[in-house]
């Protein structure tokens, strides 16, 4: 392996001789010269990795060739080094994105230290991490086998994710074992489920759930007449909260960052119905059956969100003046941004980003969206990109102006699906991937979640005899008509409404204004 060449400029190089003997046994390559000018020119002809840069020297200062070699060779990072402490020239410096600022005298440790940050910093974390999950790999087996409550899931996933986000940043040979652990913890956790879902949705002995967001969220703060935004980002995992929230450091603190547990189906229909009206899918048909709309017909099934809020303040005799907001594109985002300024007229201001979920959807129709996010590390970058540049941060930014509270969740999350397995349906059941709801459903019991009694789990019945059956761990359902393209089309495509860590587990963020 070649050696690591380095420039270093200064006046008094001389009297740095020890210095460099010591980067030459440590392995660097390092070429002198004593003025800037002859720098600049060494530049013309030589590509450097690093370059060393006196600021006080000779004719051309250490400033003026710094704003030359940013020219020549943008993307070399230079180290400064200089006997003065003024402040100007530490922020000229700076803002002439200089990779490291070192003041006089300096030792050789320092020198090789800040060499070590720039020229190998991705190779040391990497090297770093990678062994330590490779110590925490067994650990986090045990807690997967361990889990036996609620909380000890959310432990799972959490560190899960931590993980996904550190292996995934270090570029890492780590991911697929990652990948595999992920799956055998969806598997443990498709089990949990089984063994608990009808004791949560029968008896008061639960996680908080989708339905109850709204009285235990929201009301305790509007009855402290705080003034709320309650951002819903649709189809938002833990991962992606993890990969946007330093965007948001500038402006917010986090106050509390929690998980909490969706219904089922993970779908917009059921779960964020729940969210806003608090109640379970089968109560709103029964107590408002003209604002729920059943799988089997046309009529879209989130279009009664915000009636469904004031069901919900009627309900708990509450007199709080909302606002809802549906942003579905950036004419939507753009808009509010504009007539921000209405929203001081309430109490609490709903705020509805369906970007993700549409992201998700386009990947799945889409081949060029495909290539752009074709797994989860890309599918969070992506995210990341929209929420900087768009109308999202904007917004953001001027709820911290008004210094309002924000709680940020998800009605359900989304997960990658690897795997199909067939399940035969009349042409009235539902299109979903992960979930089918019908009468004549024909399946292999051993393969799905399948609940018989739809009442008694707080869902809606299409008819007497209607069955709901749900994927889970990377499943989805294909049809044996076309199977083979089938499976070839919806294979590495994004899915929810199963039953998986990612669909289930979902953020729940409450930020205070800086």
């Amino acid at each position: 392996m070649s050696k690591e060449q380095i420039l270093w400029a200064d006046d008094e190089i001389d009297l740095l001789k020890p210095h460099i003997l010591f980067l030459n046994n440590k392995g660097y390559e390092v070429t002198t010269v004593t003025n800037g000018r002859d720098a600049l020119d060494l530049l013309q002809s030589q590509n450097f990795d690093l370059i060393i840069l006196d600021e006080n020297m000779p004719g051309i200062s250490g400033l003026e060739a710094l704003q030359q070699i940013k020219i020549a060779q943008p993307n070399v990072p230079v180290i400064m080094i200089t006997k003065s402490e003024e402040e100007n020239i530490m922020n000229q410096a700076i803002g002439s994105e200089i990779a490291d600022y070192l003041i006089k005298p300096v030792n050789p440790m320092q020198i090789l230290l800040s060499i070590k940050k720039n020229l190998h910093s991705s190779d040391l974390v990497a090297e770093k991490v990678q062994s330590d999950y490779q110590q925490e790999f067994m650990r986090i087996s045990q807690m997967i086998n361990m889990a036996a409550t609620i909380d000890d899931w959310y432990e799972v996933y959490s560190t899960l994710v931590r993980w996904e986000l550190s292996l995934s940043n270090a570029d890492t040979g780590m991911v697929d074992l990652l990948h595999a652990q992920k799956v055998e913890a969806n598997s443990a956790w498709a089990k949990f489920v089984r063994r608990n879902y009808e004791k949560w949705v029968t008896t008061d002995t639960h996680p908080l759930m989708s339905h109850e967001i709204f009285k235990t969220q929201l009301l305790p703060l509007l009855d402290n007449q705080e003034k709320v935004c309650f951002v819903v980002i649709d189809n938002f995992r833990l991962d992606q909260w993890k990969t946007i929230s330093p965007l948001l450091s500038d402006y917010f603190n986090v106050e509390s960052e929690a998980l909490y547990t969706t219904i089922l189906p993970t779908a917009t229909q059921y779960a964020r119905n729940a969210i806003f009206s608090g109640l379970m899918p089968i109560d709103i048909e029964r107590m408002f059956p003209d604002l729920w709309v059943d799988e089997d017909e046309d009529e879209g099934k989130n279009l009664n969100e915000a009636p469904l809020i004031q069901t919900f303040f009627d309900r708990y005799r509450r007199r709080f003046k909302f606002s809802y907001n549906k942003m579905n594109d950036t004419a939507a985002g753009e808009h509010l941004v504009q007539n921000f300024s209405q929203l001081d007229n309430y109490d609490l201001n709903v705020l509805v980003f369906n970007f993700v979920d549409i992201l998700s959807h386009a990947r799945t129709e889409s081949k060029m969206i495909r290539e752009l996010a074709n797994d989860d590390e890309a599918y969070r970058r992506l995210t990341e990109t929209w929420f900087r540049n768009s109308y999202a941060l904007e917004i953001f930014k001027l709820i911290a102006r008004k210094g309002w509270k924000v709680v940020l969740t998800t009605d359900h999350g989304t997960v990658r699906v690897e795997n199909a397995i067939k399940v035969v349906g009349d042409k009235n059941t539902n299109t979903n991937l992960r979930y089918k709801v019908g009468k004549n459903l024909s399946y292999n019991p051993k393969q799905v979640y399948e609940i018989k009694q739809p009442k008694r789990y707080g869902l809606p019945l299409l008819n007497v005899s209607s069955t709901y059956i749900f994927a889970s761990n990377r499943d989805f359902f294909a049809y044996p008509n076309n199977y083979n393209y089938y499976v070839q089309y919806y294979t590495d495509t994004f899915q929810h409404g199963g039953i998986s860590m990612e669909e289930m587990l979902v953020p729940l963020v409450t930020l205070t204004a800086k």
